[in-house]
């Protein structure tokens, strides 16, 4: 049975060092995300976009963790609505945004998990595996550090945001597409143990089986999965629309193709899309096959 899709936008470019992937979540909408939603059968309300104070009306605060004060605010209201939308048995869809919307998401959904003795999963579907700490950063952007946080990582302005750190396990954590990786979050990568499928192991195993692979790992270990898609893990050519463009990423049918794959278990239970900067965009075309990309994991077909 299909369950209602809650839309929760959440424009936040502060993690970020470029400006306007604040917009992102209004281009997905100007995409057509609710009509391709309701296409496929779903129910689906737009909650709208928790309000975040621009960046012209911040202090930048500590280098090494820019404008934390806002991001640390506006992530416990994400977390909470998230949270709420699944104690409604409601799918969340959260849009953004920069990755540090992460911080969030994975919050409120830990928090759920928790309180009901859920194992939680997280499919981290990126160029760069945001693996830094305020210790390790090079640039102090929150965007890079949203999944080292929630596995427990670096400052406790981060790990402890609403729910108990850490959010999710590293066992329970799966990175696919990482092809820019700083060397100290390698060695935390190496430390923790977080699997990672770079885009040379796409290259040699293929899209396909890497992710039935996932797929069939999680499925005998966790109960909730969801799913962090970060734009940037496509092709720029494909993709121009990011602020952090690394050329080599997955192509077009090999994005399809894993959120087609996952869709087919039926075990997404939460799903974020971030990155999308209308700005760097060209016609829309990232938000479009973003939307696209939300289409696919859950459940259009070519046929």
């Amino acid at each position: 049975m299909k369950k209602k899709v809650n839309i929760i936008g959440f424009p936040m470019d502060l993690g970020a060092g470029r400006r306007g992937v604040d917009m992102g979540p209004s281009a997905m909408r100007i995409a057509h995300l609710n009509e391709k939603l309701q296409q496929l059968g779903y129910e689906v309300e737009d909650l709208g976009d928790i309000s975040i104070e621009i960046m012209e009306t911040q202090k930048v605060g500590n280098d090494k963790l820019k404008y934390v004060d806002e991001i640390e605010r506006t992530s416990l209201k994400l977390a909470k609505v998230v949270e709420e939308t699944l104690e409604n048995d409601e799918f969340p869809l959260c849009i953004g945004g920069d990755h540090s919307m992460a911080l969030g998401t994975l919050a409120g959904i830990s928090s759920y998990c928790n309180k009901r003795g859920l194992r939680l999963g997280v499919i981290w579907i990126d160029a760069h595996s945001d693996m830094n700490t305020d210790e390790t950063t090079p640039s102090g952007n929150i965007h890079g550090m949203s999944l080292a946080a929630s596995i427990g990582l670096g400052s406790k302005r981060l790990t402890e945001i609403y729910s108990p750190s850490p959010k999710v396990l590293p066992e329970n954590t799966v990175i696919i597409g990482a092809r820019s990786i700083d060397t100290d979050e390698k060695n935390n990568i190496k430390k923790t143990g977080i699997t990672v499928y770079t885009m040379s192991d796409i290259d040699k195993i293929g899209i396909h089986r890497i992710t039935s692979k996932v797929l069939k790992q999680f499925k005998n270990n966790v109960d909730h999965i969801h799913v962090s898609f970060d734009v940037d893990s496509v092709e720029p050519t494909i993709v121009p629309g990011v602020g952090t463009p690394v050329p080599g990423g997955l192509s077009y049918r090999e994005a399809h193709l894993l959120m087609e794959t996952i869709a087919e278990c039926g075990c997404m239970s939460s799903l974020e899309i971030t990155e999308v900067n209308p700005i760097l965009d060209n016609r829309n075309a990232s938000a479009v096959f973003a939307v696209e990309l939300v289409a696919s994991s859950m459940g259009m077909r070519i046929l």
